[in-house]
């Protein structure tokens, strides 16, 4: 892992030039209005950053391995991470340094450890007796690459094949080699003239350790004898060899091929196998060879006390099966099963009951590692079905597009998602428990409830339970269900402004209170949810489209209103309730022909059945103006307690009131300024030059514009105007893994400045809206991309009945503030320094019946804005906290005088800000694109970490990168993976405890029973003593050149590791006495045993002694 460079900041400090924080004093102390001193509890060392655990399924998998008595399963990678994983919650990760491709993992079964074999010719020995696994040895094989390993059960010697066809000898305890190796030359000898290739597998033959299968690459298997030096038989076949298995009672051996045979060989018969089986292979009339197939990549031979014995393997399908998805492949005696895998296999093991070699396997599953899943077959069920993952190995089902994190939520915001997600359980699983259950849950400190939303590319939204570190899936919404599906690409909408993944997730504004869920789609679509337990048919979909693409004739004055230029827009309704028009006219073209007013997607017009979990409540939609497609979302907020949703794009803001479902506010960005535009941009004709999409931005020098008030009738507001400025039809960054909903920098994009003004921001909140305000006010502050803040005044009926029937009259206040980059993110502070949380609905059925329904909307009154603001008395005050690209201002309310400022950053750009609340206080946390991670204190914006975490390497960790309170970060580390990490000192001291322990004391199976006979006749398995033939006496020192020891550093860690867990180190202790007092007993019973046989053998011989005494040669 990469070492931080940890900078903490000394408090009272500011980053930046010695001018800005001249400046900033002058800020915090504004002559002749002192701003009332808050008390900041958080200092810097409350902060430090780090990896917490990482979910989801490892991206690019290469290896496998499995710890029959641990019960722990091992994943490596084509980037050098490793993950293992015990009992459901039991998971870690860990990296090579190295970052190179993890060729081959092996178990030391029950030892705690693991060696790694990577594609650098690296050997690494893992130490998993501590919570965080770290490397005790290396090893760099300097001259020869490293093929193939095999570590026999209750070993310490480990095998090595290498490119060449040699095999080296590597002490697992020192990590360094033996003598002892095997040359390719000696092990084939005359049998072949050419070389026999890489070596692709070791085995030692159950029965007997003495003795060593090889298998090279192009078809030769060799039986060594370790002893005598010398290969006892030599197996050869005219195909390429991919793997070899044994049957336990290492009599037989199974091969398999490149042509899609398996071959099985008797040891002591090596001229031809005894039999040949090609699995898929169409057997032809004649006695002919059957038709070659698809290699079969890897064979397993598995026996049964009971039964017959199974043969897994993967390939071997016939090359005329095109399109056939990848197999698995079970043969149990006469039977066949063919198993269909969503995508291709890169390995599987088979789990058995006993971990030695020489015993009846007696298989249970196979566990499949697949390009992108991990799948356990139950071989004991007929039919094999499989089991239920408990893994959130399922992130990526489809890509994810956007995520929000949410720390500290309400508690019964889990039990209710997990309630109705339940329901949505797939069936026809495997009735027994997930065998892969080794290790030991950590002891989570933390309790609050934790929720990760990921919004994905398919349109469905997957909430998922994030508390203690764990993860796990409570419920899936899928927002394309109330469209209608191109069922063909020929019968696809013309009107489509993206070519694949038209449902998107682009942006998720969620409630957590009163669970309202608004998500603004790729194809310019709104959808706005309500949570309920019941379920509801719908009969006709609620919906709304809003024309926001205006057009400003070429004249002197742009202030003069344009009349609209349909009788009708959709969209643009009086003040009064518009019944939701559910579906309008889809292709209406504007004189010159071009398509017009039609949105991107056509809503279902068939009944909708809505199960119980998040139902929608209205679809809005952007339509195309005059052949110009409509803009993707760049923002979005929704507010239960105002019942409103507002969204935003490169062309301006739109309003919605999804109560009433009317359209309240329809304003193209320019228009939001009135007169007060301080950029005073000329209006352009539509099409005389087009531009792309993206919208980015210029560093203005800061001009504080102090505007008239303006405002404007709710009608008036609504009045549709012509077209601004066009759009390509394509939007600029491809969906899946590079779309960015939030506007780019000048660093990234340097466009004029008559470039668009995206919305970027939006904030409801309850504040003085004008300087002369004497109480606060519902309002919305806009952000925008130019870095302007732009506040709209809402004047909202009364709660009950009233709400229902009177309009919501909204008009721009004229209110205007000025920052460097574009907004990305505000909050609001009471006179204390604490946060005020938007105002909200607490969260109630609403599908009840008629009758009850009537009485409750008259008892409902429109709630009060649940925050402090509320009960404050009218003098006291308020802070506004902005967040942008470049700086963080502070500025105090109503006065809108700058309290304080910080520039964040001159030389990069902020990708994200959240307020988020840490050890009761609260400050602002900042991910900047040069990998910076900050947080400043709240109000002063003092410093308090700046840590270099990690470079924006991708645009998926921009688009995913999210902060939450109590110090928890996450993004998107790989398209499969969450990286969850935190930057709370607390949290990084109890993480230790929170983690899972991969090790546990178990006792290693008995050895299977050798048999009266086989002891007699010296049948059953031969032991050989490794370390008289492996040992530096006997087979003396390895070529220095050869390869070369590095020390890991976990050897201390280890230590330590082990001795943080006192518990399991005293389990272990006892254990290991227990063993040693069993040893112990069993020492002295044989000891005894061999007393009494010896005894009574000299009690024998004494006997035949007195018989035989005097008796003559020729009398015997």
């Amino acid at each position: 892992m990469r070492k931080f460079n940890i900078r903490k900041v000394l408090d009272g400090l500011t980053a930046g030039s010695s001018s800005s924080s001249q400046q900033q004093q002058q800020q915090q102390h504004p002559p002749g209005n002192r701003e009332p001193e808050i008390q900041e509890t958080l200092q810097s060392e409350h902060f430090q950053l780090c990896k917490t655990v990482r979910h989801g399924f490892p991206y690019q998998p290469s290896a496998l391995a499995f710890d029959p008595v641990q019960k722990i399963l091992a994943v490596g990678t084509q980037t050098g991470a490793l993950r293992l994983f015990g009992r459901p919650g039991v998971e870690c990760y860990c990296q090579h340094d190295s970052g190179a491709a993890v060729i081959q993992l092996q178990f030391l079964i029950n030892e705690g450890a693991l060696v790694s074999a990577l594609a650098d010719d690296t050997l690494h020995l893992w130490n998993l007796r501590q919570k965080r696994p770290a490397i005790l040895h290396s090893l760099k094989f300097c001259r020869e690459r490293v093929t193939f390993c095999h570590l026999p059960f209750q070993s310490k010697w480990l095998y090595v094949g290498t490119e060449r066809g040699n095999i080296h000898i590597v002490n697992v305890e020192s990590f360094t080699l033996s003598g002892y190796v095997i040359m390719w030359n000696k092990a084939i000898e005359l049998s072949s003239k050419s070389h026999p290739g890489p070596v692709v597998h070791i085995s030692d033959n159950p029965m007997d350790e003495g003795k060593l299968l090889i298998g090279f690459e192009s078809g030769t298997v060799v039986l060594w004898d370790l002893k005598s030096k010398k290969a006892d038989y030599r197996y050869t076949y005219d195909e390429a060899i991919h793997s070899v298995a044994w049957h336990h009672e290492g009599k037989q051996f199974i091969c398999s091929h490149s042509d899609g045979t398996l071959t099985i060989w008797n040891v002591r018969s090596p001229t031809k196998p005894v039999q040949t089986i090609t699995p898929h292979g169409k057997q032809l009339k004649d006695g002919k060879k059957p038709e070659p197939c698809k290699p079969i990549l890897k064979v397993e031979f598995k026996t049964t006390r009971s039964g017959e014995p199974f043969i897994i393997l993967s390939g071997g399908l016939s090359y005329d099966t095109v399109g056939r998805r990848p197999c698995l492949t079970v043969m149990h005696g006469k039977s066949t099963a063919v198993l269909e895998m969503d995508y291709s296999i890169v390995d599987f093991l088979t789990l058995c009951e006993t971990p030695y070699p020489n015993d009846f396997q007696e298989p249970y599953a196979v566990v499949v590692l697949l390009e992108k899943d991990l799948v356990l077959i139950d071989l004991a069920q007929n039919g094999y079905p499989i089991f239920e993952n408990p893994y959130p190995l399922n992130i990526h089902e489809s890509p994810v597009t956007c995520c929000e994190y949410f720390a500290d939520c309400p508690v019964d915001l889990i039990p209710a998602l997990y309630s109705v997600g339940v329901r949505q359980k797939r069936q026809g699983y495997s009735k027994k428990e997930w065998p892969i259950n080794g290790g030991n849950w950590g002891l989570g400190a933390q309790s609050y409830p934790e929720i990760i939303i990921t919004g994905h590319a398919d349109g469905s939204v997957k909430f998922w339970d994030a508390s203690a570190i764990t993860l796990q899936v409570l419920y899936k919404l899928k927002t394309s269900k109330v469209f209608e599906k191109s069922r063909n690409k020929d019968d696809r909408p013309n009107t489509d402004i993206v070519d694949e993944d038209p449902y998107a997730i682009q942006i998720i504004s969620w409630c957590p209170e009163s669970r309202m869920l608004c998500i603004a789609g790729v194809s310019a679509h709104v959808i706005i949810y309500r949570f309920s337990k019941q379920e509801v048919i719908t009969e006709v979909i609620p919906m709304l489209e809003v024309r926001l693409l205006y057009e400003i004739n070429d004249v002197d004055s742009p202030e003069v209103e344009q009349p609209p230029p349909l009788s009708t827009p959709v969209g643009s309704s009086n003040s009064q309730p518009i019944p939701p028009q559910s579906h309008p006219s889809t292709s209406s073209s504007s004189s010159d022909g071009l398509r017009d007013n039609v949105p991107c997607l056509k809503v279902k017009n068939s009944p909708l059945k809505q199960s119980p979990g998040y139902q929608m409540e209205l679809v809005i939609q952007l339509v195309w103006v005059a052949g110009e497609p409509p803009q993707q979302i760049t923002s979005l907020a929704v507010n239960s307690s105002y019942g409103l949703v507002v969204f935003g794009n490169c062309n301006g803001i739109a309003m919605v009131d999804y109560l009433q479902k009317t359209v309240l506010l329809n304003l193209g960005t320019i228009e939001l300024y009135g007169s007060n535009d301080p950029y005073r941009r000329e209006p352009r004709s539509p099409r005389k030059s087009r531009q792309p999409s993206g919208a980015g931005l210029c560093d203005i020098s800061e001009g504080t514009a102090v505007p008239e008030d303006r405002c404007k009738s709710p009608t008036s507001a609504k009045m549709s105007r012509k077209l601004s400025l066009p759009t390509d039809l394509k939007p600029d960054l491809d969906v899946k893994d590079n779309s960015f909903s939030r506007s780019r920098s000048s660093s990234v994009t340097s466009i004029d400045k008559e470039s668009r003004e995206a919305i970027s921001a939006l904030h409801f909140c309850e504040t003085f809206t004008r300087k002369a305000d004497s109480s606060p006010s519902p309002c919305l502050w806009v952000g925008t991309t130019l870095g302007t803040v732009l506040v709209i005044a809402l004047n909202l009926p009364p709660g009950g009945e009233q709400r229902l029937l009177q309009p919501v009259i909204v008009s721009p206040s004229g209110t205007i503030l000025r920052l460097k980059g574009a907004i990305l993110r505000m909050a609001f502070l009471d006179t204390t320094g604490c946060l005020i949380p938007p105002a909200y609905e607490p969260w109630k059925e609403h599908n009840v019946p008629e009758e009850k329904d009537e009485k409750e909307k008259l008892k409902k009154r429109r709630p009060v804005s649940v925050s402090p603001s509320s009960s404050q008395e009218i003098s006291e005050n308020q802070y506004a906290v902005i967040c942008s690209e470049k700086q963080a201002k502070v500025i105090s309310l109503p006065t809108q005088n700058c309290a304080y400022k910080q520039n964040i950053t001159e030389t990069s750009f902020v990708l994200r800000g959240d307020i988020v609340a840490l050890s009761n206080s609260i400050c602002l946390a900042c991910f900047c694109a040069n990998g910076h991670i900050m947080a400043f204190s709240l109000p002063s914006l003092r410093p308090l970490l700046d840590v270099y975490y990690l470079p924006l390497t991708n645009m998926r960790i921009a688009r995913t990168f999210c902060f939450t309170n109590n110090g928890q970060a996450l993004y998107l580390v790989s398209p499969t993976e969450i990286q969850r990490l935190t930057y709370s000192q607390e949290t990084c001291e109890n993480l230790q405890e929170m983690l899972g322990e991969l090790f546990t004391p178990v006792e290693t199976p008995e050895a299977p029973n050798r048999g009266f006979f086989k002891g007699l006749f010296g049948g059953g398995a031969q032991s050989l003593d490794r370390e008289e033939l492996f040992g530096e006496s006997s087979s003396g020192k390895a070529s220095r050149s050869l390869a070369q020891h590095i020390p890991g550093p976990g050897g201390i860690e280890g230590v330590k590791g082990a001795a943080s867990g006192v518990v399991g180190e005293l389990a272990r202790a006892r254990l290991a006495l227990d063993e040693r007092g069993q040893k112990l007993g069993d020492l002295e019973e044989r000891t005894a045993a061999m007393l009494s046989s010896a005894d009574s053998f000299s009690k024998h011989a004494h006997e035949m002694m007195l018989k035989y005494k005097d008796k003559k040669w020729y009398q015997f």
